[in-house]
C-alpha cells in the first residue's frame, strides 16, 4: 500500500469539509494565514536583516518569493475546498485531446507569462532605487543601467519561454537573428561602438553627473549620460553631446572626483627684492583667504628668471572644486597678496626694456644733455621703444 503525501494528505483534509458554514470558515482561515504570514509577519522577519545593500536585496527577493507561494498555496487551497480541483484535472485531460482548448491554454499561458514579466520588472525597478539609498557606491547612472539591462534580459527571456510554448523552432530564430545581428552590427558599427562605450562607463565611472571635466577639447559640467552619449554644460552655457565611443578614446581630466583642486598662479617682484621674505609674506597672505583650504598648506616657489621680474609661482588648494570657485578663489588670492606685498614694500615691478643706440651714431642722450651731437650742432634723435 502506497503511502498518501502531504499533498493528498491536504487535498483529503479540503474536500472534506461539505457544509457551506464550514467551507466559510476554512476560506476566512485560509486568507487571515496568508494575509497575516505574508504581509504582516515576514516583513517583520526581513527587517531585521536588512544592515547592508546586498542583505536588504536578498531579503526583498526572499519575501516576495515567499508571498507569491502564500498566495499560490492559498489560491490551489480554495480551489480544492470549494470543489473545484476534480474539475480542474478533468480539463487539464482533455485539453491534451483537444486543439482548440490546447491553443487556448498556450495563450492563457503566454498572457501570464507577459504579466508574470511586468510584474518582475516593476519589482526591479523598486529594488534598483531601494538599493540605490542603501549602496552609497551606486551612481544614478549605473542604477539606471542596471535597471536597463535587468530588464532587457528578464524580457528576452519571457519572450523566449513564450516562444517555447508555441513549440518553436528556437534554433532556426537563433540562426536568422545571427545574421541579422552581423548585418546591423556593419550597418552601425558607430551605434554599437557608443553603446559598448556607454557599458565601460558604467563599470570604469572616471566621472558622474555633476563633475567638472575635460573631455580631449571640450570641457564643463556633466549635466547626463545615457549609454550612447555624454552631455556637457561648458562656461558659456551651451550644451555639448559627445558619443561615448569617442570619450573612451580621449584622455578625461576629472578636477571633482578628488574632491580637491590645486590652482596655480604666477606673481613676479623687483630683481632687488628679497624672494625670500616675498615668499613668506605671499603664503601668510594665501594662508588667510577663506577660499583656500589648509590642508595641503599654500607653497610658493621662485619659478623663473622674467624680463623685468623674479617670478614666483603660488600654488593653493580648494575643496568642493567648481569653475565659480575657483575664479573666487584666484581673485581672493591676487588681491591677498597684492595687499601684503604694498605693505610690506615688495614691489611688483611693470615691464621694462633697456634700450641702447649704436655706437657709430653717438649712441642715446637725454635732450640737453651735452654730446658729440649737441656740439656739432645736429638734431639729436630722441629714444624711441619697442613697447
Amino acid at each position: 500500500m502506497l503511502q498518501a503525501t502531504p499533498v493528498d494528505a491536504a487535498r483529503s483534509f479540503l474536500t472534506g469539509f461539505e457544509t457551506l458554514g464550514a467551507r466559510l470558515g476554512v476560506t476566512v482561515l485560509v486568507l487571515v494565514v496568508v494575509a497575516g504570514f505574508g504581509w504582516l509577519l515576514f516583513p517583520r522577519l526581513v527587517e531585521g536583516v536588512q544592515d547592508s545593500a546586498l542583505q536588504w536585496a536578498v531579503s526583498g527577493a526572499v519575501l516576495r518569493a515567499a508571498q507569491l507561494c502564500l498566495l499560490v498555496g492559498g489560491g490551489l487551497s480554495l480551489v480544492y475546498l470549494w470543489g473545484y480541483g476534480p474539475a480542474l484535472s478533468t480539463l487539464a485531460d482533455e485539453a491534451t485531446n483537444d486543439q482548440e482548448l490546447r491553443v487556448l491554454g498556450r495563450a492563457i499561458g503566454s498572457v501570464a507569462v507577459f504579466f508574470a514579466a511586468y510584474a518582475v520588472a516593476r519589482y526591479l525597478s523598486n529594488a534598483v532605487a531601494n538599493l540605490g539609498k542603501h549602496a552609497e557606491w551606486l551612481t544614478d547612472h549605473q542604477e539606471e543601467i542596471l535597471l536597463r539591462t535587468a530588464q532587457l534580459f528578464l524580457f528576452g527571456f519571457a519572450g523566449i519561454v513564450i516562444l517555447g510554448i508555441w513549440d518553436t523552432n528556437l534554433g532556426g530564430l537563433l540562426v536568422g537573428a545571427g545574421f541579422l545581428g552581423i548585418v546591423v552590427g556593419f550597418a552601425a558599427r558607430q551605434t554599437l561602438g557608443s553603446l559598448i562605450a556607454g557599458f565601460v562607463l558604467m563599470f570604469s565611472r572616471p566621472f558622474t553627473i555633476g563633475d567638472w571635466v575635460e573631455i580631449g577639447d571640450q570641457e564643463g559640467i556633466v549635466t547626463d549620460i545615457t549609454i550612447f552619449h555624454t552631455r556637457l554644460e561648458n562656461f558659456d552655457g551651451e550644451f555639448v553631446i559627445i558619443p561615448n565611443d569617442r570619450v573612451s578614446d580621449r584622455p578625461v581630466t576629472n578636477r571633482s572626483q578628488k574632491g580637491l583642486l590645486r590652482i596655480r598662479v604666477d606673481v613676479g617682484i623687483d630683481y632687488e627684492a628679497d624672494p625670500e621674505r616675498a615668499r613668506t609674506v605671499a603664503v601668510e597672505a594665501i594662508s588667510e583667504c577663506n577660499e583656500v583650504v589648509d590642508a595641503p598648506p599654500p607653497q610658493v616657489f621662485p619659478k623663473a628668471f622674467g624680463d623685468s621680474a623674479v617670478v614666483l609661482e603660488t600654488r593653493f588648494w580648494i575643496d568642493h572644486p567648481t569653475p565659480p570657485r575657483k575664479w573666487k578663489a584666484v581673485s581672493a588670492v591676487v588681491t591677498s597678496v597684492k595687499s601684503a606685498f604694498e605693505d610690506e614694500g615688495i614691489k611688483i615691478p611693470f615691464p621694462q626694456r633697456e634700450l641702447t643706440g649704436r655706437a657709430e651714431n653717438g649712441g642715446f642722450h637725454v635732450r640737453g644733455e651735452a654730446g658729440p651731437a649737441a656740439d656739432s650742432g645736429e638734431a639729436q634723435p630722441e629714444p624711441r621703444s619697442n613697447d
